[in-house]
This record gives C-alpha cells, structure tokens and sequence, in this order.
C-alpha cells in the first residue's frame, strides 16, 4: 500500500501537477487573459511544451496589444479630417469664412482623405504586418505647406492661435507618399493645437538642404 501511495504521489508530482497547470492556465486565457504564463521548469519533461505553449500565447498577446493600437490609430487617423471638414463649413456658416473656392477646395481634398483612409481599412491585415501600401509622387513641398495651413485656417481662427508657415524653398520638391505625409503633419498639428494657448503661435517651417536633408519643423 505504501509503495502504491509513493507511486501515485510520485506520478501526480511529475504528470498531473504540471498538466494541472497548463490546464488552469488554457481557462485563463480562453477567459480573455493574455497575460498568463506557465511556470517552466528546465527539469521537467514539460519543460519543451510549457515553453511553446508560453511563447504561442505570447504571439497572441502581441497580435491583441498591435490590433488595439491600430484602432486607436485609426480612430485618430480619421477625426483630424473630420475636425477639419466640421471646422470650414461651420465657418461658412457662421459667416466667418466666404464659401471661397479655396475652402471649398480644402474641405474637398479633406474628404478624399477620409475616402483613402476609409480604403485603408480594407487592408487591416498589411496594416498589422506595417506594409501598408505607399504611393509616392514628386510635389513641391510648399504645396503641401499651403494645403495645411488652408485646411487648419478655420480652427486657428477659433482658437484664436497664429498659425504661420515659413517656406524656405519655394521651388524645393520631395518625392514621397503625399496624403501619407499630409496625415502625419496634420496630426502634429492637431497635437500643437490642443498645447498652444489662445493668442499663441504654431509656425510650419521648411528646411532646406540636399534631396536627403529635405525637413518640416512644426
């Protein structure tokens, strides 16, 4: 009897007791739980699954905390545009802004931005592997420059902030992804205005240099 009872302990000690683990462990993450481990023991004939099994959950875990980041860039991607669009035709409205061609124009191109961004969905899953697809074209710089400051014109004036560009280079091209480039100016830009106080200044200015030293500093 005694030598059954050592040899039952002695198998649950060394099958049972880690299978118990993994099991536990399988429930935590089937509840949502990516965070658990289990414990891994170099001695342990486990000691290969537990590690596989660690680093799968692991994946898993990285694969969540990506796909949450790319909904919050996305839900920042697209409320600049919006913010911008909302801010011109409220303008228009108020009588603040004349329904120009040059607004009209902005408000325009904002919601061709909405309508790429929109497309950008489709490819969810290139944006999680970081190969969204880029479409560069060679533009002037001060193009760009022009269509930023129209695009936040209406919200400067709200705010009551300056907003100023400084072209060093008027005839300085860049080949790179237009509406890519635009979007990351226009969130740091949207980023200055939620830090700038009223009556205060957010200038965009060009640097000039070789093809390889081309800068925007906001």
């Amino acid at each position: 009897a005694v030598i059954i009872l050592l040899t039952v302990f002695s198998l649950y000690t060394r099958f049972g007791k880690p299978m118990d683990e993994l099991f536990n462990v399988i429930n935590t993450v089937e509840e949502g739980n990516l965070s658990v481990r289990v414990k891994e023991n170099k001695n342990d004939m486990f000691s290969d699954l537990f590690k596989r099994f660690n680093k799968m959950v692991g994946e898993l875990e990285r694969a969540e905390q990506q796909r949450r980041n790319l909904t919050a860039d996305i839900a920042h991607e697209l409320r600049t545009p919006l913010h911008i669009i909302q801010g011109n035709l409220e303008g228009v409205l108020d009588g603040v802004y004349q329904p120009t061609p040059d607004h009209i124009n902005a408000t325009l191109d904002e919601t061709r931005l909405l309508t790429r961004l929109v497309n950008d969905l489709q490819t969810l899953s290139l944006a999680e592997a970081g190969e969204l697809p880029l479409h560069p074209t060679c533009f002037l710089l001060a193009d760009l420059l022009v269509d930023l400051a129209s695009s936040f014109s209406s919200q400067s004036g709200s705010l009551g902030i300056d907003l100023k560009t400084n072209i060093a280079d008027p005839d300085q091209e860049l080949t790179a992804d237009y509406d890519r480039l635009n979007q990351v100016l226009s969130n740091l830009i949207s980023n200055a205005f939620r830090h700038t106080p009223e009556a205060g200044t957010i200038s965009i200015e060009t640097g000039s240099g070789s093809n390889e030293e081309r800068s925007v500093r906001i």
